[in-house]
């Protein structure tokens, strides 16, 4: 099976208490609209922001494991979206930390570009992001 050489995937971080739990979601889409690969993941107590950050470093590091050249990711967070594409700087010291490995990671990409999208339209990685802070708190309930 030859790999995909471009794809298209939708990333969300949740965060709830702002910082408090939180969780990522990822969602790798085909051609047609359709989930190929989905990811979540809990990350313990953390920021909205950093959350969001989280979410696109998993995207792309899966995406490379995957063999993508070419990426789009979508997400509704638009500080995320701006300030990797430079329109907005990035202020905050650890926020800058994971906005350098995201550059970092997407420099091994022919075209890596990060789009800002309505919410509604990324439900399913939203979804996601809640499931993982809900399983979390599950099974520390269930302790």
């Amino acid at each position: 099976m030859t790999p995909p050489r471009s794809g298209e995937v939708y990333i969300d971080g949740a965060s709830r208490g702002n910082p408090g739990p939180a969780g990522i979601g990822v969602v790798f889409m085909d051609g047609k609209a359709q989930p190929l690969r989905q990811l979540s993941r809990y990350l313990g107590e953390t920021t909205n922001n950093v959350a969001e950050y989280l979410a696109l470093v998993y995207a792309l590091q899966e995406a490379l494991r995957a063999g993508y050249t070419a990426l789009t990711v979508k997400t509704d967070s638009e500080l995320l979206a701006r300030q990797f594409s430079g329109r907005y700087r990035v202020r905050d010291a650890r926020l800058r930390l994971f906005h350098d490995l995201a550059r970092h990671l997407a420099e091994a990409f022919s075209a890596c570009e990060v789009q800002h999208i309505p919410r509604e339209q990324n439900a399913l990685a939203d979804r996601l992001a809640g499931r993982a802070i809900a399983e979390h708190r599950a099974r520390m309930t269930a302790l």
